[in-house]
């Protein structure tokens, strides 16, 4: 079977992360989301706490940039590299090691502009997935144990900085169906139903057999 990749974006708490996971396991391949921050920073010898950061936040730009150097300019800890390296820098490394793990293996990778930076690539399947607010709500509420007000104060704050960071990097527009090959609500299906339908469309797209 020739190499392929699932790029899923996803709105806090709908499941797209499980999803991709049961995908992955399916599949009998990796799942690439926080552990891309590990793999960047081996590649540039940076912390990887740098990265973090950094994660999925759009360009402070360079105002906020040489600020924040003029403020801490020989800090001894990371804190000062933090300060001078651009998210946009820290984003081109991420980017080079998204396709570096595209080009030698079948892979799923949650978040990170990967759809964008695949763009060229022809054996992608892009997805977003969402859900309804109520289960949303109550997926976060469970996995972080708020309340329903602090659940959806969290999920309006990350979505929000989510949409940011994409609609930045790639001058797409985050979460809307015509930026995807496929969007599907978790919410009608169930996180195993939900991967049922996207191996489906994926083995259609592909021309392949899972």
């Amino acid at each position: 079977m020739e190499k392929f990749v699932i790029n899923i974006g996803r709105q806090l708490g709908s499941g797209g992360k499980t999803v991709g996971e049961i995908i992955a396991r399916r599949l009998d391949i990796r799942l690439y989301d926080k552990e891309l921050i590990n793999l960047a920073a081996k590649e540039s010898g940076l912390c990887p706490e740098i990265f973090e950061k950094a994660d999925e936040k759009e360009s402070r730009g360079v105002l906020s940039t040489m600020i924040g150097y003029l403020r801490a300019p020989f800090a001894g800890d990371d804190g000062g590299m933090t300060n001078v390296l651009s998210n946009d820098a820290l984003f081109k490394i991420q980017s080079d090691v998204i396709r570096q793990v595209a080009a030698r293996e079948t892979a799923v990778f949650v978040g990170r502009c990967a759809d964008y930076i695949l763009r060229e690539n022809p054996r992608c399947v892009n997805v977003f997935v969402t859900a309804d607010d109520a289960d949303r709500i109550d997926r976060i509420c469970r996995r972080q144990g708020c309340t329903e007000a602090e659940a959806r104060t969290l999920m309006e704050r990350v979505d929000a900085r989510r949409a940011s960071y994409y609609d930045y990097y790639s001058s797409r527009t985050w979460g809307v169906a015509s930026t995807y090959h496929l969007s599907v609500n978790s919410s009608v299906l169930g996180d195993e139903g939900t991967a049922d339908f996207i191996l489906e469309f994926a083995a259609r797209k592909l021309h392949e057999k899972f």
